[in-house]
């Protein structure tokens, strides 16, 4: 299993739960981490998020499945029609960038998750222990 290391370029894949939607990209990974937003949380009916952040011009992401969501003004989450798996994320405040779900790669590629975003928002049932930064808001 090879670690991506974040600034690197290395070429990652990824799909939805049927395969009807996937992503590419060549890299390299901008930046990394787990979202506890309420929005997130619902969107991926999880108590944390887990995204890589990737240039939007150099990554496709399709499929005859793949649908779109506007969560909030100038967010929109893709996402696969058929199974209903979570693919991306975008925003209007970030326009050169696209959220990939780390969980969403091919293969067993370790992506090191750098920091928390939106700690301010997290569950108080689930226990994190850990030494990255910890953020109230986000990168979104």
């Amino acid at each position: 299993m090879s670690e991506v290391e974040v600034g690197k370029p290395m070429a990652l894949s990824g799909h939805c739960l049927c395969g009807g939607v996937r992503f590419r990209t060549p890299g390299p990974v901008r930046s990394s981490g787990h979202c506890h937003c309420e929005s997130c949380r619902r969107a991926a009916s999880s108590p944390i998020t887990t995204f890589m952040t990737v240039a939007r011009d150099s990554a496709t992401l399709e499929g005859e499945s793949l649908r779109f969501y506007a969560s909030s003004p100038g967010v929109r989450r893709g996402f696969c029609g058929n199974c209903g798996s979570p693919m991306s994320f975008e925003t209007d405040r970030r326009p050169d960038d696209i959220d990939f779900y780390v969980a969403s790669l091919d293969e067993g590629l370790s992506i090191p998750i750098r920091e928390h975003w939106h700690w301010d928002e997290r569950v108080d049932w689930l226990q994190v222990v850990d030494d990255l930064p910890k953020s109230e808001g986000g990168v979104s």
